[in-house]
């Protein structure tokens, strides 16, 4: 039963074309390329894993350089892309989450100074 499922999902990968698409996001399914290894690992070959290329040497260098201002443009726009992906919380989600960390912080604050307190009071016992 579950061959019948790696085949017909592996069929099923490689007949949407979305085989690349598959195979960049996880969906907690065995993809075709792992069936692929899985079978020649079972055959007794060697199973071989394809990595990208390497950057070449000149193009690696060249990314740090350049002029700095256009690279600072560049990141800000990236820094204000990323940001509009952001869901930012509505405002009776903040003001929850505010009490929750302020009644935390206080109770953190009471704890250690209880702590402190109680060594101290240790301390004054065993050497005083």
């Amino acid at each position: 039963m579950s061959d019948e499922r790696d085949t017909r999902h592996g069929a099923h990968a490689s007949d949407d074309g979305e085989d690349t698409a598959a195979s960049t996001r996880p969906s907690g399914k065995r993809t075709a390329r792992r069936s692929r290894v899985a079978s020649s690992a079972d055959t007794g070959s060697v199973a071989t894993i394809e990595r990208p290329a390497a950057k070449p040497a000149a193009k690696a260098r060249r990314e740090g350089t350049g002029n700095p201002f256009k690279r600072l443009i560049k990141f800000l726009r990236e820094v204000v892309a990323e940001l509009r992906k952001v869901i930012w919380p509505n405002r009776k989600q903040m003001i929850t989450y505010t009490i929750v960390v302020l009644v935390f912080v206080v109770f953190m604050v009471a704890f250690i100074a209880g702590i402190d307190l109680a060594f101290i009071k240790g301390v004054d016992w065993l050497f005083g």
